[in-house]
């Protein structure tokens, strides 16, 4: 075993011990401090690929997201552009051990940040915002606020949900199922709907009046502290990490796929000019680029310009406007649970064009992704045909129905997720009851 991996396996052994050691109940502030103590030298894309390796293992990723809390220990007491650099130059050195560098002259983040339009300026300046909303709950809280000024606070640090949505559908599945990296996504995902779900049920106790007014201010205290230090991985850790490995068609794609998504930036969205001018070259059509399949019809002449379906026949554009027509949000995944086909259109349920050809899973956080499974294994069994869900999606009602797609001969085909908007059958019956 040579010298990296013996120090490999070292960093994944403490890390093993930390886990433990929070799992069975000791203060985090214990922990951190060792924590700190022993990893203060340690390059921080290290830790990350450690904790990619201890969930590899059998360790419960759940117990894995214990360690996030610690991280951010590693850049307290430093300017946040110091912060930046160092850990910065950690992932770099980092990963140029591990293997050749794609581009020799990698930018850093926070170089990358000043690019106007480029997702990491977007993403890095809603970390900016978001910093300011974790900074006034604290003063807040310091101050003793009233319950009214409190509950502002955590309206506006609830915009947390709109970067989390955004970074949860384009830049974990492409780390993880494109380039190999199991852990942001499996860990940074689940700690991220850890502060969404606390956030939410905070505001609603602040709704309510919170009997235990000093535990409410605890609890908001602990989930502003929790959302700044995922600031401080995302700047420090996660956009180095996707720097390094994404290609710059790949950040093209993804700004293309962000207006589809609100921001919490005042001005919207700033355009990336180098983005635009390839904007034609690189659109997605049938999961590959419109230049790629422009070839690929050129140099297939027996192209038809009808399908037959059944009894009659349909040109594609047809098709494609009658699915586009539908009042519902369409979504068809494969035998091999890999997503081929969204309808067009403003959604609910955000479908980056970019998850085309990736599996199913890589779409949802990890909570989710397991009742998806559940799902699709209980139509690829014959167990059941359909399954209903019934919710409540960004204060409008919803309906979301999957339903397996079988061949004449009852063979499993995939699974087709409709989601209806369901608010104008609310109001209809609303309307009736009142007359």
């Amino acid at each position: 075993m040579n010298n990296n991996q013996n120090k490999d396996q070292n960093v994944v052994e403490k890390l093993k011990s930390y886990i433990s050691r929070l799992s069975e109940g000791e203060e985090l502030e214990s922990v951190r401090s060792d924590f700190v103590d022993n990893f203060h030298s340690v390059e921080a894309a290290d830790i990350a690929l450690a904790e990619q390796e201890i969930i590899s293992s059998g360790t419960p990723v759940s117990d894995v997201q214990k360690l996030c809390d610690l991280h951010s220990a590693l850049f307290h007491g430093a300017t946040r552009e110091e912060q930046l650099i160092r850990a910065e130059q950690a992932v770099m050195d980092s990963l140029n051990q591990r293997k050749d560098n794609k581009q020799s002259d990698q930018m850093s983040a926070f170089e990358f940040s000043k690019i106007t339009g480029h997702p990491i300026n977007v993403f890095m300046s809603e970390n900016l915002k978001i910093s300011e909303y974790v900074e006034d709950v604290k003063t807040a809280l310091k101050q003793k606020a009233s319950l009214a000024v409190l509950k502002i606070r955590i309206a506006n640090l609830r915009s947390v949900t709109i970067h989390y949505d955004r970074k949860g559908d384009l830049l974990y599945p492409l780390l993880n199922r494109t380039y190999g990296y199991s852990g942001p996504s499996d860990v940074m995902w689940g700690v991220d709907d850890e502060i969404r779900d606390e956030l939410k049920e905070l505001e609603n106790l602040a709704n309510q009046n919170p009997e235990d007014f000093s535990a409410f201010e605890e609890r908001l205290n602990q989930v502003a502290i929790r959302a700044e230090e995922m600031v401080f991985k995302e700047n420090n850790i996660l956009f180095p990490l996707c720097l390094k490995e994404f290609s710059e068609e790949d950040w093209m794609l993804i700004y293309y796929e962000m207006p589809s998504y609100p921001t919490i930036l005042s001005d919207g969205y700033p355009i990336w000019e180098a983005a635009e001018n390839r904007r034609k070259d690189l659109k997605i059509i049938g999961g590959q680029s419109a230049a790629d399949f422009d070839q690929e019809v050129e140099a297939n002449d027996s192209i038809s310009e009808y399908l037959i379906l059944g009894s009659g026949k349909m040109k594609i554009e047809q098709i494609e406007a009658v699915l586009n027509t539908i009042p519902m949000e369409l979504t068809f995944v494969d035998d091999q649970d890999i997503n081929l086909y969204f309808d067009e259109g403003e959604k609910l349920f955000k479908r980056p064009d970019m998850a085309i050809g990736r599996d199913v899973y890589s779409c949802h956080p990890p909570k989710i992704a397991a009742m998806v499974k559940e799902i699709i294994e209980s139509f690829r069994n014959g167990s059941k045909d359909d399954v209903q869900v019934w919710m409540e999606k960004n204060g409008e009602p919803a309906f979301v129905h999957y339903l397996a797609v079988r061949d004449s001969n009852k063979n499993y085909l995939g699974t087709l997720e409709c989601v209806q908007h369901m608010g104008f059958a609310k109001e209809h019956f609303l309307s009736t009851s009142e007359k």
